[in-house]
């Protein structure tokens, strides 16, 4: 098996085009147009550029994947693929007029598109190569598709590094279909990692047809109701936006820009200033409640960011509140002013049932494909305020389900969530989406199809699908593919989000420590924004009015994630009997694996749960031995799969890693967990059988 080096990942992040391609024996029949060597591609009219930067990306298609060499011209009389605005070009682009919309059309002449704007220019490039790609050759049908994205903005965090966009990347994002991005900003050009020149990331993002959010991580320490209020925003947020004109707008969050609020539900300071004297408040910090005050609070900032820049996109997102009561929350949304966007996560806070027990989705999740009811009350109350509603729906792959992973290959489970926001389009006016969080987007064959299913004309979601399964893992192997990711699809459906597994084993996956008393910390880079502070290593649960009470459900939830893991096992099962396969099939089967082996430490963190908790409650000398016995058996087996696991992280070295965590699962961190159960091992278990035996 191959091994790469740490963040090698990176160099396939900034590959934009597949090499070698082009099938030698496919060549165009009388209903197609074929581009050959010699070709001109030729931009008609005045462009600018994104155009430009487009029709050079599509002469290095042709060239890297296949194997025609093209040139670019300008105002030529006659082009093998002639390249316009509609409105340049005269054409009628019909219900594909509008933002990002285009058109395609081929004759026995040549191959034109022509693009409501720039970014319809390039998105129909982009288009373009899709269509060759799956061919596996240069062709085009005769005849004319016209199209247009229904959501904008699709913003998504870097998945290269935290904050990080080389232009390659850039690329790939538009290629993708997004046209935003999110900076972590504390202040003007500084994030979390340190110096950003948010002017320079701007006109480099602008040039592939990119807009630039700051994810807010500004300071809010004054009341939006003193006096000298305006003053200090002014030098927070409207010295980011006088300084950095050029930015598209801003999310705002609660827990990351807690306020000073007068609400009497609220407690005073910070989430994390709340305790007095050591002794918890019984009221949420400002940050954790869709308090009165935050209209007043919007205001003032609206006030100092559009003195600067007036069509500033500010993005409230009430992700934090969506535990709080509905009347609050909905009572909130009726007094916010209706020229920002309210974006409402898409399936948090959802009941979830496990026999006959319950839980919450405590955060991101694709177990349930949604649309919640926290969601769907406030889509229906920014309708009827008429606010452009906005959602975080992770549609570019991944959620929280698993934490070190580039994406979640269960595309059958993402087309439900892909309908049910459809729905939320037609139905709400759902029309902007984040589509990632710190863990950030990674480019895989989930976010071509997420990239297609918004679009008008929509198209079948499974034709669509198979489409690109067939490009990225041979047409040969369609029908066994599909069928083992629809295993998986359903396999996440028994998935369990709650915080002990999203912010414990899942997190990591095997590398997550286990003991019978103290657990120690994972260690991590200090240089990371998290590293292991977003890991509680002690599996354990809070009480939640919300839930079914731990000791109650554990038994359902293990019976579900032992589905999990035989589903899993069923898909994997069937890719490893392909004969033959390609190395995106090859890598495909890592992720599964790796997947797999997480699920494996998941339910092995809670039966060591049910195992301790018996330990520590049985008096019965023989029960004891044999829970005893239990433990070792199992800290033995979570051994061996953190000993299984090592090979596939060497293998790929986007296994295991995340942007704020850095490397929590590489080789050196599953050495260390064999390391720590081999301690409990030899020391732990025997000092409890000598105790046993006196």
């Amino acid at each position: 098996m191959k091994t790469e080096k740490p963040y090698a990942f990176r160099e396939r992040l900034l590959a934009v085009h597949r090499p070698g391609l082009r099938d030698i024996n496919r060549h165009a029949d009388k209903h197609e147009f074929e581009v050959k060597n010699g070709a001109s591609i030729n931009i008609l009219g005045k462009t600018g550029e994104v155009c430009k930067t487009a029709v050079q990306d599509l002469i290095d298609f042709m060239r890297i994947s296949m194997g025609v060499y093209c040139r670019m011209a300008e105002n030529e009389p006659q082009g093998t693929v002639t390249v316009a605005l509609a409105e340049t070009a005269g054409k009628d682009l019909g219900t594909a007029a509008g933002y990002k919309g285009f058109m395609l059309e081929a004759d026995e002449a040549g191959i034109g598109i022509y693009g409501y704007d720039e970014r319809g220019i390039a998105l129909g490039i982009y288009y373009l190569e899709f269509l060759m790609s799956c061919e596996r050759a240069p062709l085009l049908g005769i005849g004319s598709v016209r199209k247009k994205p229904t959501l904008s903005p699709r913003m998504v965090h870097s998945g290269y590094g935290l904050d990080e966009y080389p232009d390659a990347y850039l690329s790939r994002i538009a290629h993708e279909g997004r046209d935003a991005i999110l900076v972590f900003t504390k202040d003007v050009n500084e994030t979390p990692g340190g110096y950003l020149d948010f002017n320079d990331l701007i006109r480099r993002a602008a040039r592939y047809g990119l807009d630039v959010y700051a994810y807010s991580y500004l300071h809010s320490d004054m009341s939006p109701e003193a006096p000298e209020a305006e003053a200090y925003y002014d030098h927070t947020y409207g010295r980011l936006f006088r300084e950095c004109p050029g930015l598209k707008g801003v999310t705002l969050v609660g827990e990351s820009n807690e306020f000073p609020s007068r609400d009497p539900h609220a407690a005073k300071g910070k989430y994390y200033e709340t305790a007095v004297d050591g002794i918890p408040s019984d009221k949420p910090s400002s940050g954790w409640y869709p308090c009165e005050d935050y209209p007043i609070w919007l205001a003032v900032l609206k006030k100092v960011i559009r003195r600067y820049n007036p069509e500033a996109d500010i993005v409230f997102w009430t992700y934090n509140w969506g535990s709080a009561p509905e009347e609050a929350r909905l009572k909130l949304i009726e007094s916010l002013p209706t020229d920002i966007s309210l974006q409402a996560t898409f399936e948090m806070y959802e009941p979830r049932i496990y026999g006959q027990t319950m839980g919450i989705c405590a955060d991101y999740t694709l177990a349930f494909e949604g649309p919640g009811a926290y969601f769907k009350s406030e889509a229906e109350a920014a309708k009827k305020r008429g606010i452009r509603l906005y959602s975080k729906t992770n549609t570019g792959g991944l959620t929280w389900d698993f934490g070190v992973i580039p994406y979640e290959p269960m595309p059958q489970q993402w087309m439900r969530r892909y309908k049910g926001m459809q729905k939320a389009h037609d139905e709400w006016g759902l029309c902007g989406i984040m589509e990632t969080h710190h863990y950030g987007f990674y480019p895989s064959f989930i976010s071509k199809l997420s990239k297609w299913c918004f679009w008008e004309p929509r198209e079948d979601m499974e034709a669509v699908l198979a489409r690109i399964l067939g490009s990225e893992f041979g047409a040969e192997n369609l029908t066994t593919v599909t069928s083992a990711l629809n295993d998986w699809s359903d396999a996440v459906r028994h998935y369990t989000p709650t915080n002990a597994d999203q912010y414990g084993a899942f997190r990591v996956g095997p590398s997550y420590p286990m003991a019978i008393d103290s657990v120690p910390n994972i260690p991590s880079d200090d240089k990371a924004m998290f590293g292991s502070r977003i890991c509680h290593p002690n599996y354990t649960s809070t009480a939640d009015a919300r839930d079914s009470l731990l000791s109650v459900r554990i038994g359902d939830e293990i019976a579900s994630i032992q589905t999990m893991l035989r589903l899993l096992n069923e898909g994997l099962s069937k890719l490893e009997a392909i004969a033959n396969p390609n190395e995106k099939l090859k890598n495909l089967i890592r992720l599964g694996t790796f997947m797999r082996n997480s699920t494996q430490t998941g339910l092995h963190a809670k039966q060591l749960y049910v195992l301790k908790t018996r330990l520590f409650a049985e008096t019965d000398k023989t029960k004891l031995a044999e829970l005893l016995d239990s433990i070792e058996k199992l800290l033995r087996d979570e051994m061996q799969n953190a000993a299984d696991t090592i090979p596939l992280v060497e293998a790929d070295s986007r296994l295991g890693w995340e942007p704020s965590m850095h490397y929590m699962t590489d080789a050196w961190h599953l050495d260390w967990k064999m390391r720590q159960i081999t301690s409990v091992l030899k020391f732990s278990l025997p000092e409890y059988r000598k105790s046993l035996a006196k």
